[in-house]
């Protein structure tokens, strides 16, 4: 059965060192939520603590109408997937799926069927008789991943599952785990540092850093509409560009004064509460930078420093009003370091922040 996972005033002290500060989380049923930060922002103690594997300073965790703060993890009713795959090395790949069936108790026939349609499921029905050390990284993943599942929990529980394999398998297995919980549709609580998996495997992502959320919302959300200065440049390869200045006009439409450069930002919202002058800092993806003819109404000029073809995009880095900024264009664009070209700043994607803490403004 699909659980609601409420979380209500997580903290976490060690000695004088404060790692979750009064942490709120609503997790509905069937939901798919990632726990994206930096190194060190609390992101797997909270999932720690969601498992029973930690205690909290403070709060209360609750599995639908259940009270679990106190519970032991076994009394919890959840699995999890941790970094390191964790296998019996002298168990073959069916002992080790079907091990935990074993110690509740099931028959073998019931445990045979469950192994069984699990292997079916992650497409390992021809390893269940290998050890370990026979596989591959990827196939330990899925041994590690079918574990879990095939206890049927109330709440899945995953600490960077992907880490410790290759790019090139990362993003099969991050096909897999989406695969997954859209036939099964387990409320899953998933701890990552890397944004393309919470981009890709997310219903909502839970932007944390120094024991706080910053932002919770949809993938789209996040990225398009950042809450603050830290999400926009966290979230987002190659980085949210950054330009402190001041909000202006030229010919009546908003742009960016910086220094003795004024910026058209054709299509920008101000939002209420702002004024001509204002300090603040705008930032722009690098995709709503594009070239414009020289010249043009509402465009200004840059200077070209360096291009990085990738295949199925170019990123360009120019120079433009003194600062350095990073474009994305399309492949094969044509351009040479030193070259000058024009440039149209998509106003109306832009995100404002304040210069003091970041937050967002418009």
């Amino acid at each position: 059965m699909m659980q609601r996972v409420r979380l209500q005033g997580i903290a976490k002290n060690f000695a004088a060192t404060t790692v979750l500060d009064r942490i709120d989380l609503d997790i509905e049923p069937g939901e798919f939520l990632v726990l994206l930060g930096p190194s060190g922002c609390g992101k797997s103690t909270l999932l720690n603590i969601v498992a029973g594997l930690e205690e909290p300073s403070g709060g209360t965790i609750h599995f639908g109408d259940r009270d679990v703060t106190a519970l032991e993890p076994d009394q919890r009713d959840i699995a999890m997937v941790f970094q390191s795959y964790a296998l019996y090395p002298t168990m073959s790949v069916r002992r080790n799926i079907g091990f935990a069936l074993k110690m509740r108790g099931l028959s073998r026939p019931e445990i045979e069927a469950k192994v069984a349609g699990v292997a079916g499921l992650l497409q390992i029905g021809h390893l269940l008789d290998r050890k370990p050390a026979q596989l591959s990284g990827g196939q330990q993943q899925r041994v590690a991943i079918g574990r879990a599942l095939v206890r049927e929990p109330q709440v899945f529980l995953l600490d960077e599952p992907l880490s410790n394999l290759d790019a090139k398998l990362r993003a099969d297995m991050r096909v897999e785990l989406k695969r997954l919980h859209e036939r099964g549709r387990r409320t899953t609580l998933y701890v990552t540092h890397d944004q393309v998996e919470a981009m890709t495997l997310a219903s909502r992502i839970v932007v944390m850093d120094k024991g706080r959320v910053q932002q919770c919302d949809r993938p789209e959300v996040v990225y398009a509409k950042p809450a603050n200065r830290f999400v926009a440049g966290f979230v987002g390869a190659p980085t949210m560009n950054f330009l402190e200045g001041e909000l202006a006009l030229a010919d009546d439409q908003p742009a960016l004064r910086l220094g003795d450069h004024i910026l058209p930002l054709p299509g920008l919202k101000a939002g209420t509460g702002l004024r001509t002058g204002q300090p603040l800092v705008l930032g722009l993806r690098p995709e709503h930078l594009a070239l414009a003819p020289a010249g043009e109404a509402g465009t200004c000029q840059g200077q070209v420093l360096m291009t990085e073809p990738t295949g199925p995009d170019t990123y360009v880095l120019i120079r433009l009003a003194g600062r350095e900024v990073t474009a994305r264009m399309p492949p094969g664009v044509a351009l040479a370091a030193g070259q000058m070209v024009g440039l149209r700043l998509d106003g109306a994607a832009a995100s404002l922040f304040d210069t003091g803490e970041g937050r967002r403004l418009n």
